[in-house]
């Protein structure tokens, strides 16, 4: 087991960050437990300006049955860069509902139950957060806002919000969570209608199993939109392999998030590592390689592109687990305090945990000990827990982190040699990762 990282100094996980712009403070060591190799730093040019570089070249071939070239008609007017959520729901909408008509020939019964309903989940909310990375880092690299490449771009960023989909449902299956988005959780719907169509067996039972599905066939059409998006030959093969590992780091995050809810306990170090794993890579890392290695970007720029997502992507993911604390249901659109009734080993938790035992205090330790995994703990008792992290100085010491991350995924951006505008949808992107007021 490795060590956990100290307070004063931690290394970002996948290696070290770079040093800060002269105008910011420095963001210094963030986090300690290093998981991949690190990316080397972009080339600056000369003059101190960031240094733009070509398109990737253009693929001239005449479109194909298997590129699935729209013509401009059947594209909606607003552009990726006008609106671009509007622009993912529409490529959404039309797969979603080209699949449920084949589903339809296969099976009414499957279409109506389990296609619906994941058409419904896909199309029914969402921030749109990984395709907006991957979008804008295709732009950044030089990457056109229209035409047959950038439509197909689009499509296969589209397809990072299936992935996303078969995580959510997957997920509020493995920790029995009854809602997502202030609206019941997948397996408790399937669950109901079970229950009012008076089948056999357990709705419960049923209910998972159709669940675990539904995430099985968002994951299996992810790769069919990806694979049908229309992308050139050239553009498939410098993208394979960034995107087999996402989905495969996925799911290595998700299986280590269900251990270590088993397990118990563990580090601050361990913690850090899942969530690197399961969200931070395909949230914002993966889909900037992806949208960079697009645009055939040199290898610097996608190192580049790499560091600062790695950074804001644990950023956004430290995010989630405050939120998973001290978030309310209005907010989170999930039950309060869910993190600690499901005894997840968040960094937050861990970090508490670290300084009751540094200062000695075996009565709080013992009551943060006990909380994970608490089903009852609501009301008074949740409040007890959120004081007791706040009183260690947890909380406060998660936010600087996600602010020192936040600060150097900006440098990064700033000194890399990308397209400025892109840039700056980037680093807005990145800047909605930092702690606001309490909730």
């Amino acid at each position: 087991m490795r060590g956990q990282p100290s307070e004063s100094a931690v290394t970002p996980v996948g290696g070290p960050l770079p040093p800060p712009a002269p105008a910011r403070e420095a963001p210094g060591r963030l986090l300690d437990s290093p998981a991949s190799p690190a990316c080397p730093p972009a080339p600056a040019d000369p003059s101190g300006a960031p240094a733009p570089h070509p398109a990737a070249p253009r693929d001239t071939r005449p479109p194909t049955p298997s590129r699935r070239s729209r013509p401009p008609e059947e594209r909606s007017s607003i552009g990726p860069d006008h609106d671009l959520p509007a622009a993912v729901e529409r490529v959404l909408a039309e797969h979603l509902a080209e699949r449920r008509q084949e589903a339809a020939r296969i099976s009414d019964r499957f279409a109506a139950d389990l296609v619906t309903l994941l058409a419904d989940f896909v199309l029914g909310g969402g921030k749109r957060l990984r395709p907006a990375f991957l979008w804008w880092a295709w732009r950044a690299c030089g990457g056109p806002p229209s035409g047959d490449d950038a439509e197909a771009v689009l499509r296969a960023a589209a397809a990072l919000e299936l992935i996303q989909a078969c995580a959510l449902i997957h997920d509020d299956l493995m920790d029995g969570s009854p809602l997502r988005r202030n609206a019941p959780a997948a397996h408790v719907v399937l669950a109901r209608r079970h229950r009012a169509a008076g089948l056999r067996g357990d709705p419960g039972t049923f209910g998972a199993g159709a669940a675990l599905l539904a995430g099985d066939l968002a994951l299996a059409w992810a790769d069919d939109l990806w694979h049908g998006a229309g992308l050139a030959p050239s553009a498939q093969r410098r993208a394979r392999e960034p995107w087999q590992a996402m989905r495969t780091e996925m799911v290595a995050g998700q299986y280590l998030d269900l251990y270590g809810q088993a397990r118990g306990g563990g580090s601050a170090a361990a913690a850090l590592e899942v969530a690197h794993l399961k969200s931070g890579l395909y949230t914002v890392e993966r889909p900037l390689h992806l949208g960079a290695v697009l645009a055939g970007a040199p290898d610097a720029t996608v190192a580049a592109l790499r560091r600062a997502g790695r950074a804001a992507g644990l950023a956004f993911q430290l995010r989630d687990d405050l939120l998973g604390v001290f978030g309310s249901p209005d907010r989170t659109g999930k039950p309060a305090g869910e993190d600690i009734t499901e005894g997840k080993p968040t960094y937050l938790m861990a970090v508490a945990l670290r300084r009751a035992r540094a200062r000695g205090d075996a009565a709080v330790e013992r009551e943060l000990l006990a909380a994970p995994g608490s089903p009852g703990l609501t009301g008074a008792r949740l409040d007890r827990v959120r004081s007791l992290v706040t009183a260690t100085g947890a909380r406060a010491h998660v936010e600087r982190v996600m602010e020192r991350l936040v600060g150097s995924a900006l440098d990064t951006l700033d000194r890399a040699p990308l397209e400025r505008t892109a840039v700056r949808h980037l680093s807005g992107l990145a800047r909605s990762f930092v702690p606001g007021p309490p909730p």
